[in-house]
């Protein structure tokens, strides 16, 4: 699944450079979002994007301090970002523990909601950049991002970002983009690999509401991708996965 799907990412971010000048791409961490991460740089058609022209940025962080190993930006690096020639000022990564808003999760999730409103111009949807791809990756609960089921986050509303506090798996303090910042993308790619996510696969799919499974509300302007290996889509139904497809 990682292979393939890094595969379908860079064809998309060429196609998008071609077609725009530069490309915009939001990352998800986790064992699904590194492993596609991580193929992509063994890839060898990585070189065909131009990273210069490249947008990076995340949709949600464990608050923790800057480098700390269970930072998706610093798994983020170690799989590939260390790798190639991105321009750093086109890399957003959130806010840390440690940096300018101290240990205070809610004013990071502002102030990474005021860079997203900086980067969004007159032909996007509100205050949010219209991101070629946001990434997701689908945990066995059926959160995405930060947003675990029935949590506050999922019901935001209005705001782009937010601080999560009470997380059900560590670290408890998060930041994350809520579903209107994620909608804001012109397609959405969820990722599930693995026995351990069929549930939440099933779940997500057959029609339950988005305050119970964050996944089900996640999706894109033009189009909505789930990106399954053959584990993780064992419990679909026959009608959206035929056993002809496994």
């Amino acid at each position: 699944m990682a292979q393939a799907a890094a595969a379908r990412l860079i064809t998309k971010i060429v196609d998008a450079q071609a077609a725009r000048g530069s490309a915009s791409v939001v990352l998800t961490g986790g064992r699904n979002g590194n492993g596609l991460l991580a193929a992509l740089n063994a890839s060898p058609a990585r070189d065909a994007i131009d990273w210069g022209r490249l947008d990076l940025w995340w949709g949600d962080e464990r608050f923790l301090p800057e480098g700390d190993p269970e930072r998706n930006y610093t798994q983020a690096k170690e799989a590939l970002l260390d790798a190639v020639p991105l321009d750093p000022a086109r890399v957003h990564a959130m806010p840390a523990s440690d940096g300018p808003h101290g240990n205070d999760a809610d004013a990071a999730a502002e102030a990474y909601a005021a860079e997203l409103a900086a980067a969004a111009g007159p032909e996007d949807h509100g205050d949010v950049p219209t991101f070629d791809i946001l990434m997701l990756g689908v945990g066995p609960d059926t959160h995405v991002a930060s947003l675990f089921p029935e949590l506050p986050a999922v019901r935001e509303t209005e705001r782009t970002v937010v601080g999560v506090h009470g997380a059900p798996k560590p670290p408890p303090t998060r930041v994350s983009l809520t579903l209107p910042a994620i909608r804001a993308a012109r397609e959405v790619w969820l990722l599930a690999a693995g026995e351990d996510k069929a549930k939440a696969a099933a779940i997500a799919l057959s029609g339950t509401g988005e305050i119970q499974a964050p996944a089900a509300g996640a999706y894109g302007r033009s189009r909505t991708l789930w990106l399954l290996d053959a584990a993780a889509a064992s419990q679909l139904p026959s009608e959206l996965y035929p056993p002809s497809v496994a």
